[in-house]
């Protein structure tokens, strides 16, 4: 579709060697005419890092400290590659606000996301949005400097892109104002959906990440199955689409094929039905407003032969009720609420605490004191800094 490429588009990975952006990189490679890679980073999986950059041979590479630089540009250097390697926050800062850089895919997991999204943001990037912490801590921040600078902002979950798909081009003068009633958000229910409520206290780390449909990173795949993930969703939902929290509602859909729908005021429900693979939302997002090919499979309709749908239960997933509550009380409780929740998930990875100890620790955190008005990034990032704090607490106090 559409017309010849004047020049392929500049594109920066954060977040490279984990799922989303080994996905991301898989649809660029299919389309060099279209892109190259400008800069990759990555925190954990160097030597990945480095076999990545030995095949896109980007600009730039970012790794979290100075030793892992001086190893991973000594690696390239010998292989003949001039990437130069960067550290840190302001390595992600510079290459995600880069002059040359055309789009960000900000895909790296966490917190740590929030910083090198916002730099790409402020410098009018086209932004393609798989960090879900970056609009749930700061959420009025971060729009507001979307507006400011006229950054082109598109969602990467398959949920937020689903509904993007399905809402009308001009659904920025209002939901009200374009007829939409509801936006519907489903959720696969993870691996715990029918798992007796008793048997949630000895479930493993493993169990946990055994996700039914889509494969994920450890974390992301814990919040999948607390429901959690939904939760953030939820949040970033109300900021993407400037709805309220009561004009989102959580469906359980087990097969994962409609990504998500929107109710409008006629009666007509529309909805966005593709194979559980991210390389769909991510090419619709690179190309947009034109689609290319992604490499995905065609959806098989007579194979999938049902569609079923169910309310979430939050007595077994009190995570999205937390969510919902944080949502509703805004300010810094959605960064509380997020923070808490790494804490907590990374303790239950380590065999810490039991997986329904997660919402525990989240209940504790945001009963301990109310939210503050965001005034700043500093504001935020100084909430995030005591909910941690306090979850850690509660770990010292209960955790094994």
């Amino acid at each position: 579709m559409g017309g010849a490429v004047s020049r392929p588009q500049q594109i920066t990975v954060l977040g490279a060697t984990g799922s989303i952006g080994l996905s991301t990189l898989d649809v660029i490679s299919r389309h060099p005419e279209r892109y190259r890679v400008f800069a990759l980073s990555g925190f954990a999986r160097l030597a990945e890092l480095e076999a990545l950059c030995l095949l896109y041979r980007p600009r730039y590479a970012v790794v979290p400290g100075a030793e892992a630089a001086r190893h991973l540009q000594g690696g390239l250097l010998a292989a003949g590659l001039t990437t130069r390697v960067l550290v840190g926050v302001a390595g992600l800062c510079e290459v995600a606000a880069h002059p040359e850089v055309d789009a960000v895919m900000a895909a790296i997991v966490g917190a740590a996301g929030l910083k090198p999204t916002l730099a790409a943001v402020e410098a009018g990037k086209k932004v393609l949005l798989a960090n879900k912490e970056a609009l749930v801590m700061s959420g009025a921040l971060f729009m507001q400097a979307v507006r400011k600078s006229g950054a082109v902002l598109l969602p990467i979950d398959s949920e937020h892109n689903a509904i993007f798909q399905c809402l009308p081009t001009d659904y920025a003068r209002g939901l009200a104002a374009v007829g939409v009633r509801r936006i519907l958000l489903t959720a696969s229910g993870g691996p715990f959906r029918e798992t007796p409520l008793a048997e949630l206290e000895q479930v493993s780390p493993e169990q946990a990440c055994a996700h039914p449909n889509w494969s994920m990173g450890r974390k992301i795949s814990v919040d999948s199955a607390s429901m959690m993930n939904k939760g953030l969703e939820l949040i970033e939902a109300c900021w993407l689409f400037d709805a309220r929290p009561a004009q989102v509602e959580v469906v359980i859909h087990p097969q994962s094929v409609i990504h998500s729908l929107v109710d409008y005021v006629d009666g007509s429900v529309l909805a966005q039905l593709g194979n559980p693979d991210m390389r769909t939302p991510i090419s619709h997002a690179l190309a947009w407003p034109e689609r290319i090919d992604s490499g995905v499979a065609p959806l098989n309709l007579f194979s999938i032969a049902r569609l079923d749908f169910l309310p979430p239960d939050e007595l077994r997933f009190p995570c999205l009720r937390l969510a919902r509550q944080a949502a509703e009380a805004g300010g810094t409780a959605p960064a509380m609420l997020n923070a808490a929740n790494e804490v907590a998930v990374a303790a239950f990875l380590e065999r810490r605490i039991r997986f329904p100890e997660i919402a525990s620790i989240i209940d504790a955190v945001l009963n301990f004191e109310p939210a503050a008005v965001v005034e700043s990034l500093d504001v935020v990032l100084a909430a995030d800094s005591r909910a941690r704090a306090l979850a850690e607490q509660w770990l010292n106090r209960h955790g094994r």
